[in-house]
Protein backbone atom coordinates (compact mmCIF):
# COMPACT_ATOMS: atom_id res chain seq x y z
CA UNK A 1 0.00 0.00 0.00
CA UNK A 2 2.84 2.31 0.66
CA UNK A 3 3.94 2.03 -2.35
CA UNK A 4 0.91 2.79 -4.18
CA UNK A 5 0.59 5.87 -1.96
CA UNK A 6 4.24 6.97 -2.97
CA UNK A 7 3.16 6.64 -6.34
CA UNK A 8 0.61 8.76 -6.28
CA UNK A 9 2.82 11.38 -4.99
CA UNK A 10 5.44 11.52 -7.25
CA UNK A 11 3.00 11.52 -10.43
CA UNK A 12 1.46 14.20 -8.44
CA UNK A 13 -2.16 13.03 -8.30
CA UNK A 14 -1.79 13.10 -4.76
CA UNK A 15 -0.51 16.35 -3.40
CA UNK A 16 1.86 16.30 -0.27
CA UNK A 17 4.27 17.99 1.93
CA UNK A 18 7.71 16.74 2.90
CA UNK A 19 8.55 17.12 6.69
CA UNK A 20 12.40 15.50 7.30
CA UNK A 21 12.09 12.44 5.07
CA UNK A 22 8.28 11.88 5.65
CA UNK A 23 5.41 13.01 3.43
CA UNK A 24 2.08 14.50 4.59
CA UNK A 25 -1.11 14.53 2.96
CA UNK A 26 -4.40 15.42 3.80
CA UNK A 27 -7.34 13.68 4.30
CA UNK A 28 -9.25 15.76 1.92
CA UNK A 29 -6.72 15.46 -0.80
CA UNK A 30 -7.06 11.48 -0.43
CA UNK A 31 -10.71 12.00 -0.04
CA UNK A 32 -10.90 14.04 -3.03
CA UNK A 33 -8.66 11.29 -5.20
CA UNK A 34 -11.08 8.45 -4.01
CA UNK A 35 -14.21 10.48 -5.50
CA UNK A 36 -12.20 11.08 -8.78
CA UNK A 37 -11.62 7.78 -9.35
CA UNK A 38 -15.16 6.58 -8.18
CA UNK A 39 -17.11 8.17 -10.10
CA UNK A 40 -18.29 6.73 -13.49
CA UNK A 41 -18.58 8.51 -16.70
CA UNK A 42 -20.92 8.45 -18.94
CA UNK A 43 -19.80 5.40 -20.71
CA UNK A 44 -19.37 3.83 -17.79
CA UNK A 45 -22.56 3.83 -16.52
CA UNK A 46 -24.06 3.21 -19.91
CA UNK A 47 -21.48 -0.33 -19.99
CA UNK A 48 -23.28 -1.12 -16.49
CA UNK A 49 -26.16 -0.89 -17.19
CA UNK A 50 -25.68 -3.36 -20.02
CA UNK A 51 -24.01 -5.47 -17.40
CA UNK A 52 -26.97 -5.67 -14.92
CA UNK A 53 -28.85 -6.93 -17.96
CA UNK A 54 -26.55 -9.73 -18.66
CA UNK A 55 -26.45 -10.34 -15.01
CA UNK A 56 -30.44 -10.87 -15.00
CA UNK A 57 -29.74 -13.46 -18.13
CA UNK A 58 -26.86 -15.11 -16.35
CA UNK A 59 -29.11 -15.51 -13.04
CA UNK A 60 -31.82 -16.82 -15.14
CA UNK A 61 -30.29 -19.11 -17.20
CA UNK A 62 -26.42 -19.31 -15.94
CA UNK A 63 -25.14 -22.49 -18.27
CA UNK A 64 -26.79 -20.59 -21.28
CA UNK A 65 -24.90 -17.29 -20.48
CA UNK A 66 -21.56 -18.92 -19.26
CA UNK A 67 -21.16 -21.15 -22.58
CA UNK A 68 -21.57 -18.38 -24.76
CA UNK A 69 -19.57 -16.37 -22.65
CA UNK A 70 -16.69 -18.57 -22.50
CA UNK A 71 -17.13 -18.98 -26.53
CA UNK A 72 -16.92 -15.55 -26.95
CA UNK A 73 -13.52 -15.56 -24.63
CA UNK A 74 -11.41 -18.11 -26.53
CA UNK A 75 -11.62 -16.25 -29.96
CA UNK A 76 -10.75 -12.98 -27.72
CA UNK A 77 -8.13 -14.49 -25.74
CA UNK A 78 -6.10 -16.33 -29.33
CA UNK A 79 -6.08 -11.85 -30.36
CA UNK A 80 -4.77 -10.27 -27.45
CA UNK A 81 -2.29 -9.77 -25.68
CA UNK A 82 -0.76 -7.69 -22.50
CA UNK A 83 -3.34 -6.12 -20.05
CA UNK A 84 -6.05 -6.66 -22.31
CA UNK A 85 -4.98 -10.62 -22.23
CA UNK A 86 -4.29 -10.28 -18.47
CA UNK A 87 -8.43 -9.01 -17.78
CA UNK A 88 -9.48 -11.57 -20.04
CA UNK A 89 -7.35 -14.60 -18.13
CA UNK A 90 -9.81 -13.08 -15.17
CA UNK A 91 -12.89 -13.22 -17.13
CA UNK A 92 -11.82 -17.01 -17.11
CA UNK A 93 -11.30 -17.27 -13.82
CA UNK A 94 -14.51 -16.04 -13.28
CA UNK A 95 -16.61 -18.14 -15.65
CA UNK A 96 -15.34 -21.25 -14.87
CA UNK A 97 -15.94 -19.99 -10.72
CA UNK A 98 -18.69 -19.48 -8.47
CA UNK A 99 -21.90 -17.37 -10.12
CA UNK A 100 -22.42 -15.22 -7.01
CA UNK A 101 -18.61 -14.03 -7.72
CA UNK A 102 -19.53 -13.24 -11.43
CA UNK A 103 -22.65 -12.03 -10.95
CA UNK A 104 -21.00 -9.47 -8.34
CA UNK A 105 -18.69 -8.46 -10.50
CA UNK A 106 -20.90 -8.10 -13.05
CA UNK A 107 -23.00 -5.31 -10.87
CA UNK A 108 -19.81 -3.68 -9.04
CA UNK A 109 -19.46 -0.30 -9.67
CA UNK A 110 -15.59 -0.80 -8.64
CA UNK A 111 -12.43 -0.12 -10.67
CA UNK A 112 -11.37 -3.16 -11.06
CA UNK A 113 -15.20 -4.27 -12.45
CA UNK A 114 -14.68 -1.20 -14.55
CA UNK A 115 -11.73 -2.39 -16.39
CA UNK A 116 -13.12 -5.89 -16.45
CA UNK A 117 -16.47 -4.89 -18.40
CA UNK A 118 -14.26 -2.96 -21.02
CA UNK A 119 -12.81 -6.74 -22.02
CA UNK A 120 -16.46 -8.08 -21.47
CA UNK A 121 -17.03 -11.88 -23.62
CA UNK A 122 -20.73 -11.45 -23.13
CA UNK A 123 -21.57 -10.30 -26.87
CA UNK A 124 -24.83 -11.93 -27.80
CA UNK A 125 -26.16 -13.09 -24.12
CA UNK A 126 -28.22 -10.34 -24.89
CA UNK A 127 -30.15 -9.71 -28.01
CA UNK A 128 -30.40 -6.63 -30.50
CA UNK A 129 -33.77 -6.46 -28.90
CA UNK A 130 -33.26 -6.91 -25.27
CA UNK A 131 -29.89 -5.06 -25.83
CA UNK A 132 -31.91 -1.93 -27.57
CA UNK A 133 -34.33 -1.76 -24.59
CA UNK A 134 -31.75 -1.23 -21.70
CA UNK A 135 -29.77 1.24 -24.04
CA UNK A 136 -33.35 3.49 -23.91
CA UNK A 137 -34.12 3.09 -19.96
CA UNK A 138 -30.71 3.81 -19.35
CA UNK A 139 -31.22 7.11 -21.75
CA UNK A 140 -34.33 7.91 -20.27
CA UNK A 141 -32.91 7.75 -16.36
CA UNK A 142 -29.88 9.88 -17.69
CA UNK A 143 -31.80 12.36 -19.17
CA UNK A 144 -33.87 12.18 -15.96
CA UNK A 145 -31.12 12.53 -13.72
CA UNK A 146 -29.68 15.27 -15.72
CA UNK A 147 -32.63 17.27 -15.84
CA UNK A 148 -32.64 16.18 -11.90
CA UNK A 149 -36.52 15.08 -10.81
CA UNK A 150 -38.50 11.95 -10.93
CA UNK A 151 -40.81 11.79 -13.22
CA UNK A 152 -43.13 9.62 -11.48
CA UNK A 153 -43.34 12.38 -8.22
CA UNK A 154 -41.80 15.21 -9.67
CA UNK A 155 -39.31 15.73 -7.25
CA UNK A 156 -35.50 16.61 -6.84
CA UNK A 157 -33.31 13.80 -7.27
CA UNK A 158 -31.55 12.88 -4.32
CA UNK A 159 -28.86 10.44 -5.55
CA UNK A 160 -25.16 12.24 -6.36
CA UNK A 161 -24.37 12.53 -10.07
CA UNK A 162 -21.77 9.58 -10.83
CA UNK A 163 -23.50 6.97 -8.90
CA UNK A 164 -25.51 4.10 -10.20
CA UNK A 165 -29.35 3.18 -9.91
CA UNK A 166 -29.74 -0.70 -10.70
CA UNK A 167 -32.82 -1.20 -13.08
CA UNK A 168 -35.69 -2.72 -11.27
CA UNK A 169 -38.06 -3.94 -14.01
CA UNK A 170 -36.23 -6.18 -16.39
Amino acid sequence: MRSVVVDLCERGDLPFTTVGTHRRIRRGDVEALLERTQRLTRDQRRSLWLSYAIAGRTATDPIAARRQALENLRGMQDSSRGQARRWLDEWERLLLGLTDRLLGVLVSPSPKSRELRQNSPFAAVLTDDERARVLDAWRMVEEEERSCTVLSSRRSCERPRGSSTIPTSW
